[in-house]
């Protein structure tokens, strides 16, 4: 318990999830529910459905699910029952620290229509953490000349419970010179003083032993204990004092290096000898700073003993003392301001992804929903998302950092089947850090082409004749196909009907692909042996009016070579110029070397 009381008391921050606004008809108000720390998982907090005013059948229609800032499932939703149930132990100490309330802020997430209903989880704290001291032993040095009300601040103890689990009181134990008086301080903690009550004699009794206790409000209290080590000595009247600075205020860039100077701290005393001799110490700090930051006791000097991070502790106020050889002290504070830096490259989240899209979906369909983030503060943490300029999606921001992945125009899959999407989150550090996240979107096809003919086409018949009877007349056909052309899948174009010799076409024919093809038949009887015969057939495709004309002539950036060239109308006149395959009705066109048409061919130059 000791060692996770520690690591909680380290942590010392608030888990803070994205708070959505809904894009349609979610209110402005959040739903709020409770639960105890440490609740055993399974455990109901609500039923979400009925608290939002939705219907059951509609979580699971709409895709509903539970969304949370950094990606952790705190909560899970049955879709059956629309009952929020929790997805682990929560630990209000890890999640939140030392803040009260502890507020998770999460959000239920429904598509078609995208809609966002935002809510908030209190975890209630329960007394699971005893007052602890972090010291087992606590020395003060008391001269024996001091007066009787003189006070000694003691170490307080430290409970990471809040409220009235929290801590609560102190005492001590029985003695004839000392009493407890505690103290609050600005900052809500409670700090023991020891008071003294009745003079201290160092050749009566030179030292004293008293038990420190710590009481929280808990039902029933958990408590905590130290000793208390007090040496009385002789008198000693200067304490120690920091008159160059009462405060230090420094700033520490986080990316120091361990064993890096943070300040120097010096005081004075006016006495001489060993009460002159001074000490310095940190005074009433957390785990954290002794974790963080080592002071040299002679020196004053304060170094880094850990490395800093900004994202998770923004200031450190550390109290120091300096302690002369007489047990006076003088007190100080350090405030450490840890400067940022741009060491964290922005997040993308991946929320929904839509792929295959259909090729004839309407403009600005959803195709994906993500969020981005950066921990980072400032400009270290402004970010700017982009995709690439050449593709029909676009990207809009929808609330906070969610942004949507919308188509811009319709698709054609004929023109382009797939994309890759590439989305880049930058910031605006320095330098700038930058996060792709690649996205293949394809294109599912619909039928929008039509074809030059339809597919089954009957393209003709073969039949043949056996002048046996019975089954030694009965005939059968079957395709006799060359070996497999990868340019002409004949397999894939014709088929025969195997009982009366009928040929169909089973695609789509293209004239100007494919103008003929031939492939061999065999009729075969049902006698035994079975005797067949071979036929060729060859088809012929014949030519649609499914192309519009092309302008050959003059050429489209204007640069022809002839500018006096006239066309000529082409004749099929079995007449032949000698030595050309065909000839022109008129003469050729002043300064051209070729005949009216541009598709003549000629058995020689020049013609």
């Amino acid at each position: 318990m000791e060692i996770k009381g520690e690591l909680a008391l380290r942590k010392r921050q608030v888990l803070i999830l994205f708070v959505l606004l809904g894009l349609s008809q979610a209110g402005p108000e959040s739903v709020l529910y409770s639960v105890a720390e440490e609740t055993e998982v399974g455990s109901f907090v609500g039923n979400l459905a009925r608290d939002l005013g939705l219907g059951v059948e509609e979580l699971s229609s709409r895709e509903a699910r539970v969304v949370s800032d950094d990606n952790e499932k705190h909560l899970q939703l049955d879709l059956l029952t629309g009952d929020l149930l929790l997805n682990e132990k929560l630990d209000r100490e890890e999640l939140c620290g030392s803040t009260e309330p502890c507020v998770l802020h999460f959000q239920m997430v429904l598509e078609n229509p995208l809609q966002f209903f935002r809510a908030e989880l209190h975890v209630k704290d329960i007394n699971d953490h005893s007052p602890m001291f972090l010291d087992k032993q606590i020395l003060i040095k008391i001269s024996e000349s001091t007066s009787i009300g003189t006070t000694f601040l003691l170490e307080s103890a430290q409970d990471l419970d809040v409220g009235t689990n929290s801590l609560q009181n102190y005492t001590i134990s029985p003695n004839s010179h000392f009493y407890i008086k505690i103290r609050d301080s600005s900052d809500g903690k409670l700090y023991p003083e020891l008071v003294l009550d009745r003079a201290l004699d160092h050749e009566e009794e030179p030292e004293l032993t008293l038990t420190l206790t710590a009481l929280d409000g808990g039902s029933p209290p958990r408590s905590g204990t130290t000793l208390v080590l007090i040496k009385v000595l002789d008198i000693n009247d200067n304490a120690p004092q920091f008159f160059e600075r009462p405060v230090y205020e420094v700033q520490v860039p986080e990316n120091s290096p361990v064993d890096s100077l943070v300040v120097r701290v010096s005081a004075t005393d006016l006495d001489a000898g060993i009460y002159g001799e001074l000490s310095y110490s940190f005074s009433h700090v957390s785990t954290d700073i002794r974790k963080t930051f080592e002071i040299h006791s002679v020196s004053g000097e304060i170094h880094l003993k850990a490395l800093l991070d900004f994202e998770l502790i923004q200031s450190y106020t550390i109290n120091i003392q300096a302690i002369d050889g007489g047990s006076l002290s003088g007190k100080s504070a350090i405030l450490v301001q840890v400067v940022d830096v741009n060491d964290n490259a922005p997040e993308i989240v991946m929320t929904s992804l839509t792929s295959p899209i259909p090729e004839n979906s309407s403009p600005e369909m959803v195709v994906a929903i993500f969020s981005v983030r950066d921990q980072d503060a400032g400009d270290n943490g402004r970010m700017v998302c982009s995709i690439q300029d050449d593709l029909p999606f676009l990207l809009k921001p929808t609330f906070k950092n969610f942004y949507t992945l919308v188509t811009e125009v319709p698709l054609d899959r004929e023109r382009q089947a797939e994309y890759n999407i590439t989305i880049t989150v930058t910031d605006l550090g320095t330098p700038r850090l930058k996060t792709q996240l690649n996205l293949t979107v394809t294109v599912s096809d619909v039928n929008d082409n039509a074809p030059n003919n339809s597919p089954a086409l009957h393209i003709g018949s073969v039949s043949a004749t056996d002048r046996d009877a019975g089954a030694n007349a009965q005939v059968t056909y079957s395709l006799l196909l060359p070996p497999h052309d990868p340019h002409l899948p004949l397999a894939s174009l014709v088929s025969i009907n195997a009982d009366n010799g009928q040929l169909f076409a089973l695609r789509a024919l293209d004239y100007e692909a494919l103008q003929a093809f031939e492939f061999g038949v065999r009729a075969a009887d049902r006698g035994s042996p079975a005797l067949s015969s071979q036929a060729l057939v060859r088809v012929l495709v014949v030519d649609d009016n499914d192309n519009a004309p092309f302008v050959l002539y003059p050429l489209q950036n204007g640069s022809a070579p002839c500018t006096e060239l006239v066309w000529w109308r082409w004749t099929a006149t079995r007449a032949r110029t000698p030595g050309c395959r065909t000839s022109c009705s008129r003469p050729r066109s002043p300064g051209c070397s070729a005949c009216g048409r541009t598709t003549a061919r000629c058995a020689r130059p020049g013609c």
